[in-house]
């Protein structure tokens, strides 16, 4: 097969959870348009770079931290790809394009003139492995009038959609998101937003609850020992971006450090214990998707993917929601849960391999269809055998 019709493609991928890098290796074939996951590795990343990482989501960080963090995570997420390529047992020259969606560290649709702004150079990516990359996926919906957000629909749809059955797809990163895929219908057919906060605010209040021992609800454990407030919940469930209409994304500007604040500030006003504070949490990302999910229309199955599917205390919340439906984790249908949203983006980064646009404008927002990324090429000499 040419080229022209099969990339061999990297996707990168950090959320807003900060918490690491997810790497797949995949086969994309351009007609008809298949995903083939090849390999997929995770790596972490130090204590240290997550924490600079975190200052700088929470605006802390000045310009030159800022400047010298783009150039660390770009030199990060090459070292992902020559990891991956090393764990799949192929060469890095036999990789076609890089995708990388970079570190967000904010993300404002909804500003006076809408921005994002995604760390982790390209150029670094490609000096350390010599191969094409492409970056900065959302400034294009962006500056066609749309969120930005979500981008994975179309990865999604090629994944998951099936003649018969109305799926739903919910990725939980930092940022809960949920996609819609009426049955034996095509893209155009897709809906999707993002729904609210995924792990942004459990792992917040993880950090604060444990006196900085974890970053995380690990298994879910605090929350399990714990109960939802309903009066606490139904508040945060007030805040405004539950009410507002799709299209619609969100992320730190609206649930990060301040908000977990007020969330921690009002549990010990409440006088509730760190494992209810937990559960409370717990059910505002849960609550948050099901809301989401009613808008969207229903479905009978629901597949969650992302590294909220390691919480049970969070997906068994989920589930109990949604008694009607079967609800489980990507890997039932065949794909990793870690693995979807990295997927996704090497399949974006092909698209722009093949000037094919990215967006859904149903979905974001944007007045039509637009090629996503900018392309940074690799090292001559480099190229595949």
């Amino acid at each position: 097969m040419s080229p022209d019709e099969r990339l061999l493609a990297v996707g990168l991928m950090s959320g807003t959870s900060a918490d690491g890098i997810d790497a797949a290796l995949v086969e994309v074939r351009r007609v008809p348009r298949t995903l083939g996951l090849v390999h997929f590795v995770d790596v972490s990343y130090p204590r240290e770079l997550r924490e600079r990482v975190l200052e700088a989501a929470h605006g802390r960080a000045a310009a030159p931290e800022l400047c010298m963090l783009h150039m660390e995570l770009g030199e990060a997420f090459g070292r992902a790809v020559v990891a991956l390529c090393r764990a799949a047992g192929r060469p890095v020259r036999s990789v076609d394009v890089v995708g990388s969606h970079g570190q967000t560290v904010w993300h404002a649709p909804g500003a006076r003139l809408p921005a994002t702004l995604q760390l982790g150079a390209p150029a670094a990516i490609a000096q350390l492995t010599g191969r094409p990359v492409v970056a900065d996926f959302r400034s294009a919906d962006l500056a066609a009038g749309g969120q930005g957000a979500p981008l994975t629909p179309l990865a999604h749809h090629l994944l998951f959609a099936h003649p018969t059955h109305d799926r739903a797809v919910v990725n939980i990163g930092g940022i809960a998101n949920a996609t819609r895929l009426p049955a034996g219908k095509g893209a155009e057919a897709v809906t999707a937003m993002d729904v609210g906060p995924g792990n942004m605010v459990i792992d917040w209040l993880a950090g604060h609850l444990t006196g900085g021992r974890t970053g995380m609800d690990r298994d879910g454990l605090l929350a399990a020992r714990g109960r939802p407030h309903p009066g606490l919940l139904e508040e945060l469930l007030g805040h405004p971006f539950f009410r507002a209409p799709a299209p619609k994304s969100t992320g730190r500007e609206a649930f990060g450090a301040a908000f977990a604040e007020g969330v921690l500030r009002r549990g010990r006003e409440l006088e509730l214990g760190p494992e209810d504070l937990m559960a409370t949490a717990t059910a505002l990302t849960a609550h948050a998707v099901v809301r989401g999910l009613a808008d969207l229309g229903e479905v009978r199955e629901v597949l969650l993917c992302g590294g909220g599917v390691r919480n049970p205390a969070l997906a068994g919340m989920i589930a109990a929601l949604l008694p009607g439906s079967q609800v489980g984790p990507t890997d039932d249908w065949g794909v990793p849960a870690r693995a979807v949203e990295a997927i996704a983006f090497a399949e974006l980064a092909a698209r722009a391999v093949w000037g094919e646009p990215g967006n859904l404008p149903a979905v974001t927002g944007a007045s039509g269809p637009v090629v996503l990324g900018s392309l940074t090429p690799g090292r001559p000499g480099t190229g595949p055998n």
